[in-house]
């Protein structure tokens, strides 16, 4: 049965009539990918764009990433610890960021400060930042809870740790092969980790997605392949992106 069939027969007629009044972003974007205008998600084995969807324009997930540091962008100050690249921190702090350093796991990152393993960041220095971009990190590293330690380890006290972490997602090919790529997670996981360290009244966690934004992550469409009202409908049972803010207690006297 082709998906449009599928719709066909679980469809109320007036559900019909409507989705045939609307535009047909997806299907116009699978086409310029070189199928038919009619091609069946349903029975494709393999992807139906290259990759993420970077070459398409906004990668879904960065969509929901992005948003989320731009809603709590007020935290990105002072001392920032990014992962990767600073690229984040710069965007979302500006004028607000004083000092940034950012951590590799290995030595070949140029733009690395800081070299370690978050699971045993033991050089890491404690109470060190004012606010921690933990951006599509945690599903690299094996040992969660330890990482979690020591994100809470290396926060000022009353500094703030954004994480955001893939739900539904493909394996990420060049990490599984090198450092590894280990997990997927749900709002319950993420909260659970995070609440084993963190006070619960200290940590918030929500999740982005619907299954038309997974199914469009999955075939490697872009942002710009789907409607803005296609990536803002939320549906908890399909939780493409998941993101956390954790603030680290003030110390006792400590205003």
């Amino acid at each position: 049965m082709t998906a449009k069939n599928l719709l066909k027969a679980v469809l109320p007629p007036p559900a019909r009539r409507w989705l045939r009044r609307q535009p047909l972003s997806l299907g116009r974007a699978l086409s310029r990918l070189g199928g038919q205008g009619d091609i069946d998600l349903l029975r494709r084995t393999t992807p139906a764009g290259d990759g993420w969807g970077g070459n398409r324009g906004q990668i879904v997930d960065r969509y929901y990433i992005e948003k989320f540091l731009a809603e709590h962008e007020a935290d990105v100050r002072g001392h920032v610890l990014d992962f990767g690249d600073d690229a984040y921190a710069r965007k979302f702090g500006g004028a607000k960021v004083t000092q940034v350093d950012v951590l590799h796991l290995t030595a070949d990152n140029p733009q690395a400060t800081l070299v370690a393993d978050l699971s045993d960041g033991g050089q890491i220095p404690s109470d060190t930042f004012d606010c921690i971009l933990c951006t599509q990190v945690l599903l690299l590293v094996y040992n969660l809870p330890a990482a979690v330690r020591t994100l809470h380890r290396i926060l000022k006290p009353g500094g703030v740790v954004l994480v955001t972490a893939p739900g539904i997602q493909k394996i990420t090919r060049g990490d599984m092969d090198t450092c590894g790529d280990y997990w997927r997670f749900t709002t319950l996981s993420l909260r659970s980790l995070f609440e084993e360290v963190f006070p619960q009244d200290h940590v918030e966690v929500k999740a982005s997605g619907n299954v038309l934004a997974a199914v469009a992550f999955l075939h490697g469409l872009s942002v710009e392949d789907l409607r803005q009202e296609d990536l803002e409908y939320q549906d908890p049972d399909f939780e493409v992106s998941i993101a956390l803010r954790a603030v680290k207690p003030q110390k006792s006297g400590t205003p």
